[in-house]
């Protein structure tokens, strides 16, 4: 299927580009979302990043999914990003799109989940970003350690390391400003 759209694009199908788009464009968003603070500069990066998937099309090598080439092509380009302008991210980030009302479920647990994942998410925000994004990778958008090793270009041990670093920092301030009750 990559083989196919890809050699779409490169015979000037703007539509099989878009169509890479879509399928990725919610992958991408999570880790621009996750590793910059502007919202002005997540456009930029991200047209940055569909710029530059653009333009490697033809080098290619099928060597893993374009999916995953193109996360990989985001992660390197918000940390070229965040070192040229030398930032500290936490603070804001936008409401979770997943949080609509979900059948049959009451309208307290869903305000409740909706202050929990507030909770979980400003926590989030105050881990390192690399923390933040194999957080994601992995429980939110569900890839496997291979994936991420290819989009971070971090050893797997590495990455199970910052994996157990993230999980135990992220409890360790959840138990310390929060009682177990609110959780």
């Amino acid at each position: 299927m990559d083989k196919i759209l890809i050699d779409r694009v490169l015979r000037g199908d703007a539509g099989a580009f878009e169509e890479i788009i879509r399928s990725t464009e919610g992958l991408v968003a999570q880790i621009v979302f996750k590793m910059v603070k502007n919202i002005e500069d997540r456009r930029d990066v991200a047209q940055d990043i569909y710029v530059r998937v653009y333009r490697g099309l033809p080098g290619f090598r099928y060597q893993s999914k374009l999916s995953t080439w193109i996360a990989r092509i985001s992660y390197t380009t918000c940390l070229n990003y965040l070192e040229k302008k030398r930032l500290v991210l936490s603070d804001t980030f936008p409401e979770d799109p997943g949080m609509d009302r979900e059948a049959g479920q009451e309208p307290e647990t869903l305000i409740f989940k909706k202050q929990l994942s507030g909770i979980l998410q400003a926590e989030m925000d105050k881990l390192p970003p690399v923390y933040r994004t194999v957080l994601v990778l992995f429980h939110q958008e569900g890839l496997h350690y291979e994936e991420i090793v290819q989009i971070t270009g971090l050893p797997e041990g590495t990455l199970k390391s910052y994996l157990f670093r993230a999980r135990k920092a992220l409890k360790e301030k959840l138990l310390l400003n929060y009682k177990k009750e609110e959780l």
